[in-house]
């Protein structure tokens, strides 16, 4: 494509009789393909590969609860991959800290769906590290794209379920969107209790960055209502929250819990800017059900990640610690829950 025509893509300036004439398919600019790994602990695993035109591409594990592992812009990586890989659910293991076993990083990585944080034991049930959600393919697996009016769509839908006899059965249904020539992915999620019985849902939504977007010269920035540290090395570092170093040696994440403040629309908006590339990522999300954001700062070497966690309650240590703080979400039988987030690529920070 010539430039002058690019832009007109990125900018969605072109119709859909003006696009077509240039192109014999439309996968030449925008598309899903629906591929499989082959090799090592991702062999099996599912993946769809979105690419929507503007430089943005991201790929969605259809094995992994539909989540989003890379994520790319212009040939940029915009994440944090760890070692393990899209590792395939069969090396899933529940018990204590494990999960960070197949833990692969990636865009998006959801915990829950009845719990997150450190592993416990709740009312005499052992729960594993950030809960089953990650970890449990998707059925009903659909993914289309296709014109509504002048906008070309590209979308990914599928359920998750996490059931144990005589306990919970709660359903996840997700839906991802792009659309041509944009820079955003939208993520709608609905949770039901299909149970007979109240039962606790957590969830959180872990948006993992890494170099090289995240460097010492990115600068988070996140209008707060209020800011609570983990910890006393957290707490010692409170007025460093929004700012980076480089890679060292031995050390220790810096934890925080932030009660954002919403816009006009109720949604709150972080940004991390990386002024040496002239881009910036947001994370926005609809405050009604997800009121807090967690952020985990990890500038250790290799492990070189900011990650950024919108949640539904806002008290960390595992579903024992939230149930003794009297602050445990649950859900009632046949009772829904919505969620909305998106991400957006902006250039020109």
């Amino acid at each position: 494509m010539s430039k002058k025509l690019n832009e007109k893509v990125k900018s969605n300036q072109l119709s859909r009789q003006d696009l077509t004439r240039h192109v014999g398919h439309m996968d030449q600019i925008a598309g899903i393909k629906f591929l499989q790994g082959a090799d090592g602990v991702e062999r099996g695993v599912r993946v769809l590969k979105v690419w929507t035109g503007s430089g943005l591409t991201y790929d969605v594990l259809a094995d992994r609860g539909l989540d989003i592992s890379t994520c790319q812009y212009n040939g940029l990586s915009l994440t944090w991959r760890s070692p393990i890989g899209d590792a395939h659910p069969t090396y899933y293991d529940a018990s204590g800290d494990a999960w960070l076993r197949s833990f692969q990083g990636g865009m998006m990585v959801t915990c829950g769906l009845d719990t997150f944080g450190p592993p416990s034991v709740d009312n005499g049930e052992e729960l594993g590290q950030h809960g089953r959600a990650s970890n449990l393919p998707a059925q009903y697996l659909n993914y289309e794209v296709g014109w509504e009016d002048d906008s070309y769509m590209l979308r990914i839908s599928g359920e998750t379920r996490q059931i144990k006899v005589y306990r919970e059965n709660l359903l996840l249904k997700r839906t991802i969107t792009s659309w041509m020539g944009s820079n955003k992915i939208q993520i709608n999620d609905t949770i039901i209790n299909e149970g007979y019985k109240s039962h606790p849902h957590m969830i959180l939504y872990d948006f993992n960055i890494g170099y090289p977007f995240l460097c010492e010269d990115s600068r988070l920035k996140l209008d707060v209502l209020s800011t609570s540290p983990f910890d006393e090395i957290a707490e010692s570092e409170m007025d460093e929250w929004m700012i980076f170093q480089p890679p060292t040696p031995d050390y220790q994440e810096r934890d925080y819990i932030h009660k954002p403040e919403p816009d006009a629309d109720g949604w709150a908006n972080a940004v991390l800017e990386n002024p040496n590339l002239d881009l910036a990522v947001k994370l926005s999300f609809d405050q009604t059900n997800l009121p807090y954001l967690a952020e985990w700062k990890m500038m250790g070497e290799g492990l070189y990640v900011l990650a950024l966690q919108p949640m539904n309650c806002g008290v960390w240590g595992g579903r024992a610690k939230v149930r003794e703080e009297n602050a445990l979400p649950f859900l009632e039988p046949g009772e829904r829950r919505d969620y909305q987030l998106e991400l957006e690529v902006l250039e020109s920070c």
